[in-house]
């Protein structure tokens, strides 16, 4: 029987969610006091906690990074349950670390479609991670080689469509994906709102990390550039990995520091170079990105080209065109074949 820690100090709908909740086939623990509810967490070990935001003494927050910083109940689902309904406190809530917000009023069988999600994945996590420890000491993760099997094999799957939002600017950010196939455009909106487009992520690359120690919003959104596969870790399990791992955790540091590097270049590309450089460099970026090494057509629009480059359009179009002419680039129904990458390096 999974046990539930109820914290709640309205008593009649205490007593209403824990008569549900023992309804329903689970074992209830209840306090209205947020300080009894660390306690009777570290005594009873519950399975997942629903708590209230608006109490006196120890309001929802304070339990939460209480439970956080215990190493006994860190891992334990928890819900918000509030009346509390403004963005900003429950975008408070989840940057804290909550695995779900209900609003009150909540229909019974939304409160129980969340318990039993949130139990899923938290069965899915421990199953994945008993599995890990079954292995011998040579079946640990090494490399980054083999932190992509893991992903492969264990990761939750998701499939999106071209131009679909992976993520958005300001969502909670607890999962670390690898593309399987497919690829990315990430970006941000400068003051006039327009896109700029800041990297290109593409099949066998990470996607999506932030903090693994501070639970930050995503600072950028991402969007498919065409049909895209992707699996999902959470930000628990690789931050777990990579406190086991030193040679996994350096190889994936040196990695981020060469996308630091190219998000550089490609600043001082955009604000020093000249129209004929951004676009050749762009050119070269898509096609390192999207190709893989492969003599393939780039299928891109002329808008995400030209916002990499961080010029217009017009102007993108224009170099296109002087680039055919002189044999750098072929364009086949829009599609766009590079054809001599050596003199695209060039350009000036």
């Amino acid at each position: 029987m999974k046990k539930i820690l109820l914290v709640e100090d309205d008593p009649s709908l205490r007593e209403n969610i824990e008569e549900l909740l023992d309804l329903s086939g689970f074992q209830v623990y209840s306090t209205p006091d947020g300080r009894m509810a660390v306690e009777i967490a570290k005594k009873e070990t519950p399975d997942i906690v629903l708590c209230d935001i608006m109490m006196p003494e120890v309001d929802g927050y304070e339990v939460l990074e209480q439970f956080s910083s215990c190493e006994k109940t860190k891992h334990i689902p928890f819900i918000f349950v509030s009346a509390k309904t403004e963005r900003h406190e429950v975008r408070k809530g989840m940057d804290l670390g909550a695995d779900d917000y209900l609003t009150k009023p909540f229909e019974e069988e939304e409160l129980l479609n969340a318990i039993r999600s949130r139990l899923e994945k938290s069965k899915q996590l421990e199953s994945v991670f008993m599995k890990r420890g079954e292995h011998t000491k040579e079946h640990d993760i090494r490399s980054l080689h083999e932190l992509k099997n893991f992903f492969h094999d264990h990761g939750q799957l998701f499939s999106f469509k071209k131009d679909e939002t992976i993520y958005a600017m300001g969502e909670h950010s607890n999962m670390v994906y690898l593309i399987l196939k497919g690829v990315v455009k990430c970006c941000g909106l400068d003051e006039e709102g327009k896109e700029l487009i800041t990297s290109v992520y593409s099949e066998d690359d990470f996607l999506g990390f932030t903090s693994l120690t501070e639970n930050f919003p995503y600072r950028e959104y991402a969007i498919a550039m065409e049909d895209l596969e992707l699996a999902g870790i959470s930000k628990t399990q690789v931050k777990a990995i990579l406190e086991e791992n030193q040679n996994v955790s350096l190889e994936l540091i040196n990695i981020m520091a060469e996308d630091m590097v190219q998000i550089k270049k490609q600043l001082l590309q955009m604000a020093y170079s000249s129209v004929r450089k951004k676009t050749a460099q762009t050119l070269l970026l898509y096609s390192q990105a999207m190709n893989k090494g492969k003599d393939t057509p780039l299928k891109i629009a002329r808008s995400d080209l030209a916002g990499v480059a961080g010029i217009a359009t017009e102007s993108l179009i224009r170099t296109l065109s002087d680039f055919k002419d002189e044999g750098l680039i072929s364009i086949e129904n829009r599609d766009i074949r590079v054809l001599d990458k050596e003199a695209l390096k060039q350009v000036h």
